[in-house]
């Protein structure tokens, strides 16, 4: 039996409340995707009296990418201009965000979100197993980043 600590417990819910945070519309794909690993990640806390451990998720050293998308915001302004990328079904996808105030990256349909902390890059890191059209936004400013056609 495993001893969960009432900060485990609210860890737990706190990252399922933010997955779930931007909801699905009618324009999403129902399913959900299975990243390959995300650029940022918590590990839960464990105590001495866990009878397992939690382990750490932790991201591979440089795993090569079929593509890398960067994007800038500034002052509202999207750099590039918002627009459409195309991938490959199965590429590995990184998309690195960095704004110039704080704010969350979110990828629809696939439902991977990364903070994006001002003046800093975040990132996810994705198998694009999915063919379709897809939003890449952030959630406080509401800018619409890119659409990613996966075919």
């Amino acid at each position: 039996m495993s001893v969960r600590t009432p900060g485990v417990a609210i860890a737990a819910a706190l990252a399922s409340l933010l997955l779930a945070g931007c909801g699905g519309g009618a324009d999403e794909p129902a399913a959900t995707a299975s990243p390959v690993a995300p650029s940022t990640s918590v590990a839960a806390p464990t105590t001495a009296a866990a009878a397992s451990p939690t382990p750490a998720v932790t991201t591979p050293a440089a795993s090569p990418v079929d593509k890398q998308i960067t994007v800038t915001v500034a002052k509202r302004r999207v750099d590039p201009p918002t627009g459409r990328i195309t991938v490959a079904k199965g590429d590995l996808v990184r998309i690195t965000v960095t704004s110039d105030v704080p704010d969350e990256l979110h990828v629809h349909g696939y439902d991977l979100g990364a903070r994006l902390p001002a003046g800093k890059a975040g990132s996810v890191e994705f198998r694009a197993d999915r063919t379709g059209l897809f939003e890449v936004e952030t959630h406080e400013t509401e800018l619409v980043l890119f659409q990613l056609v996966v075919r």
